[in-house]
């Protein structure tokens, strides 16, 4: 028995709840899946999942044997990383999600640094503002905007980026800018789904403002675009925002007050065991963008 494939099955089926799943994310049949965990437990002697026609769940024997077999796959995934590192160049493939914005910016900028690097190696980027689903969708690395990261996940911080709020230097012309945020609300604001309430920070004091406007869109570059052919103002993350307002095509508003930075997170999957190719890609982005993203830097 290969064991430490039969332990990979066992993980797989664990953490998925589905023969049936596993035998998709390892490209293996079903049949071999089913295998490996049955020769599993006759090695243990010891049942470790609960089968019905419906579900599969973990006995407490499995409970516990899924720990240590996790630490076994770390363990083994270390040791070959530092092989490979001392033998030959990564290859391969790793599949990141990011959000549509930072994908157009910097994480393009940094796959293009990284595949120069190591032409062995594919990027797939899933860009998308909607969280992505690891286990569904084969996610090896999600890129992440939170201050709270979730828990089942394993999540590593990378940088902090703040916000502004932004309108052409020809909207601005025409219109009165807003000298507080509550003025925000006689203006035609460019919403980003799911985030029509705008927070600003004037010292201890807090402001929240509902916002409303003529647009509402997933995708914070057709909001740019809409901002600078003046369709009213924007919010926008600074990573995004510096160069428009660094060529005026942009100009920052409520300057005074500040916006909340979001912290930037490199999010993988609970079970530890993760490919050399992962790990060296996580840390050189994180060696990459050391120095925070924020207005007045």
């Amino acid at each position: 028995m290969d064991r430490i494939n039969a332990i990979k099955s066992f993980v797989e089926v664990a953490h998925l709840a589905s023969f049936t799943k596993a035998a998709e994310r390892l490209e293996l049949s079903r049949l071999q899946v089913s295998r490996h965990v049955q020769e599993l437990e006759q090695w243990l002697e010891q049942r470790l999942l609960h089968r019905t026609t419906r579900k599969v769940s973990l006995t407490q024997q499995g409970e516990r044997a899924l720990i240590r077999f996790e630490r076994i796959l770390n363990e083994t995934s270390a040791l070959v990383a530092e092989s490979i590192a001392n033998k030959t160049e990564l290859s391969g493939t790793v599949r990141i999600s990011s959000p549509i914005g930072f994908a157009q910016t910097m994480l393009v900028d940094a796959v293009s640094q990284f595949i120069a690097q190591h032409p062995r190696v594919k990027v797939d980027i899933h860009a998308s503002d909607s969280f992505s689903n690891l286990v569904e969708q084969r996610i090896d690395i999600a890129l992440r905007y939170t201050n709270t990261p979730d828990e089942s996940l394993i999540a590593r911080p990378l940088l902090k980026i703040g916000a502004c709020v932004c309108a052409s230097p020809s909207y601005l012309a025409k219109h009165d800018a807003p000298l507080t945020p509550d003025e925000l609300t006689d203006h035609p604001c460019l919403v980003h789904l799911n985030h029509n309430q705008w927070r600003f920070f004037n010292g201890n004091t807090r402001v929240e403002v509902k916002v409303a406007g003529p647009l509402v869109c997933n995708d914070v570059t057709t909001i740019v675009h809409a901002a600078i052919n003046s369709a009213g103002i924007a919010w926008l993350p600074f990573d995004i925002a510096r160069s428009y307002i660094q060529q005026q095509q942009l100009a920052p508003i409520l300057t005074e007050y500040s916006l909340e930075a979001s912290q930037l997170w490199a999010v993988y999957l609970s079970r530890s065991y993760q490919s050399p190719l992962v790990r060296e890609f996580i840390d050189f982005v994180s060696d990459s963008w050391q120095q925070d993203i924020l207005p007045n830097k």
